[in-house]
């Protein structure tokens, strides 16, 4: 494994003109990680660039290999990267170390842009926070195709920009797992094909969210929901606006929008603008949410 030095850029050529490969039969936890993760050390490690390259790591000769690459810094930067057959997780952001220590303090503030991340077993991306450290991050304009498990899946996205990503080809049950949204904006994605779920968000009370301008569709798998939302405690209050929805036809046993509270006390959802077709059920509103079309111009 790349131990990854704070306070450095690692920088390619160019996506196709620096390619680094796992060798056969290495069986890495990671080819590239973090040295707050590698050293067991119990607080972030210092901001570092991983730039403009192909990290392939080769998971038909490494059974027992896991991600290509595990971050567990802060104000961090992956870009313009292409990841491609991680045996686990393509890009793993922990809160843990190698062994399992926790982070004493917070890792926030880092940005994941305008990767290709293909053909991961487990998820194109994986936020894995036992606590509340791996807030207000950014992932954006990233394409995640082929994964083994959930698309992407996310413990934790307070504070995150979730944005203008496409996500297709999902082999797991959800294209985009959100837990804990909490002043989290997931907007303007485009998920195409999914187990059972498009976009699963569980949203805190306090600070209020977003999801918008999403499209979402299912041609392989017609069943299942497209957008699910959850409340987790306190009166979560959330705005679902300007998506797009679109099943495989009314006979398949399909749900647009499912709002539910959950573990809340109640939900408050401002649904307006969505666009639901051949869907069987357009939407569901559980017990105690309560949804309305907001508050005009005011």
């Amino acid at each position: 494994t790349i131990k990854l030095l704070g306070d450095r850029a690692y920088r390619g050529e160019s996506r196709t003109g620096t390619v680094i490969s796992e060798a056969d039969n290495a069986n890495l936890d990671a080819i590239f990680a973090s040295d707050s993760y590698l050293d067991n050390s119990p607080v972030t490690g210092n901001p570092f660039s991983l730039r403009s390259m192909t990290i392939y790591a080769n998971a038909g000769t490494n059974p027992l290999g896991h991600d290509a690459v595990i971050v567990r810094s802060w104000q961090t930067v992956l870009e313009d990267l292409q990841i491609e057959g991680a045996r686990r997780h393509a890009i793993h952001l922990t809160n843990v170390s190698a062994d399992g220590t926790e982070l004493t303090n917070t890792q926030v503030n880092g940005r994941i842009l305008g990767n290709q991340l293909n053909d991961s077993g487990g998820s194109g991306l994986y936020v894995e926070d036992s606590s509340n450290s791996i807030t207000d991050w950014q992932f954006k304009d990233n394409y995640v195709a082929g994964s083994g498990g959930d698309g992407v899946s996310m413990d934790n996205v307070a504070g995150w920009f979730v944005t203008g990503n496409h996500i297709y080809g999902v082999g797991g049950d959800s294209a985009l797992r959100a837990d804990r949204l909490f002043g989290t904006s997931i907007g303007d994605n485009y998920i195409e094909n999914f187990g059972t779920v498009g976009i699963a968000a569980t949203v805190q009370g306090d600070a209020a969210s977003t999801i918008s301008n999403n499209r979402i569709f299912n041609f392989v798998s017609p069943s299942g929901t497209y957008l699910r939302v959850t409340g987790r405690y306190g009166n979560p209050a959330v705005a679902v606006t300007g998506n797009t929805i679109r099943g495989a036809g009314v006979a398949y046993p399909a749900i647009g929008l499912d709002y539910s509270k959950g573990g809340a006390d109640s939900m408050t959802v401002t649904s307006t603008g969505n666009s639901v077709t051949d869907v069987a059920t357009p939407r569901v509103i559980g017990p105690g949410v309560v949804v309305n079309a907001g508050e005009g111009n005011l």
